[in-house]
């Protein structure tokens, strides 16, 4: 007889109302809004069988659907300030029996708020329970550091909290303390229903990487996440499924940034022939193209002519006519490359759902991008976003003169 397979049930708790950091869970890290990075980690776990967000807001809820999570819509009375996670977790339960029919055996509680976690974390936390190894999990950092408290009125002073001040051990000579990360919590579905809270029965630790334990919790942490995020993310890049359209910066992007004038004062700049090729390969497999820029400039048009691709030139809210551009074709932004390198493409990135940095991008918009490429603009970065999209279609006999 086939064993039965465990059904796990991840659930993302993330509400609408945040004071800290307004619209948190919908904050981008990376490209990718906070709720969809932890929809992402848990669908990664090989051992996550179900994935449920828990929100009072319809726009969290979508950012939800299109991660790939069902969405469950929390009531008014457990969606306050005061409202625990876990009466987020029991609601989610139910729901989700209601709709499937069945209950869950392991339930999760992932939190959109730790942007670092991993499948591989969520899918540890999951097996201590469905290996029967222990009743609850969850993520924690090792920490050897000494801490003090500071009581009022002691005539002694701060004391020592994990260690005699007299006697300070040294790094190597003591055994690591633990320190909770609230990334993922794992519990036996019917032993959280008995007992209301997330510690019952044995507990099991998963260790996890001090240096990728981030809480946000107010706009620092969150400024902290997105300068951390190239650094720890893995590298990511879409495929010719993941997207519909190309969107592309001119200057700085398929140019050096620089430019050439002469004694009349036009301008002048240099173009990759790689990069026109690559945007002729996009053209032939059937993907739109669009170049979208800020300057006015004769340049930008020419080289559009050149490339037989429309253009957006002159334009002071590149964001809006992006969205405009995406109605009139039809296409969802989500479906969306843009690839820039300067702040004024921010508003763009906030739009799509693949903003592309290239490597020669300001800090700001390396550390917004999904993904960015090796190559610098104005070096052939458009032909390796190309290749992303195509592989090997890319490099086929006679192409077109760019």
């Amino acid at each position: 007889m086939t064993p039965t397979v465990p059904t796990v049930l991840a659930v993302i708790p993330a509400r609408g109302g945040s004071k800290g950091v307004p619209a948190k869970n919908l904050a981008p890290v990376a490209g990718v809004p906070l709720v969809a990075r932890a929809v992402h980690a848990c669908l990664g776990a090989r051992t996550v069988t179900h994935v449920v967000v828990s929100t009072d807001d319809e726009a969290i809820a979508a950012a939800a659907r299109t991660a790939g999570a069902e969405a469950v819509r929390r009531p008014a009375g457990i969606a306050g300030d005061t409202a625990t996670s876990e009466a987020a977790v029991l609601h989610a339960m139910d729901a989700f029996e209601a709709v499937h029919g069945r209950p869950a055996d392991v339930v999760l509680l992932v939190q959109c708020t730790s942007p670092f976690l991993t499948s591989a974390e969520v899918a540890e936390a999951a097996e201590r329970i469905t290996s029967g190894a222990a009743d609850t999990a969850f993520t924690a950092a090792p920490s050897h550091g000494f801490l003090w408290r500071d009581p009022e009125g002691s005539a002694t002073g701060a004391v020592g909290v994990n260690h005699d001040k007299a006697h300070r051990p040294r790094r190597q000579d003591r055994e690591p303390e633990y320190l909770e990360t609230g990334a993922v919590y794992a519990m036996d579905a019917a032993g959280f229903r008995t007992h209301g809270h997330r510690f019952f029965g044995r507990t099991a630790l998963v260790v996890t990487d001090p240096a990728r334990v981030l809480e946000i919790d107010d706009p620092h942490d969150l400024a902290r996440a997105k300068a951390l995020a190239p650094l720890l993310d893995e590298p990511v890049t879409p495929g010719f499924a993941d997207v519909d359209a190309v969107v592309l910066d001119f200057d700085g992007t398929q140019t050096d940034d620089r430019v050439h004038l002469d004694a009349e004062g036009r301008e002048f700049v240099s173009a990759h022939r790689g990069d026109g090729l690559g945007i002729a390969a996009l053209r032939r497999a059937g993907l739109p193209v669009l170049i979208l820029s800020t300057e006015q400039n004769a340049v930008v048009a020419a080289r559009a002519r050149k490339l037989r691709i429309p253009v957006l030139h002159g334009i002071d809210r590149k964001d809006r006519a992006l969205k405009e551009w995406c109605e009139a074709e039809g296409i969802d932004p989500q479906r969306v490359l843009y690839a820039g390198n300067d702040v004024n493409d921010l508003p763009c990135f906030h739009l799509v759902g693949w903003p592309v940095a290239v490597s020669s991008a300001h800090d700001s918009v390396r550390a917004a991008a999904r993904a960015v490429t090796v190559t610098p603009g104005g070096a052939g970065a458009i032909r390796e976003i190309a290749a992303w999209l195509l592989g090997p279609e890319l490099d086929t006999p006679n192409p077109p003169n760019p």
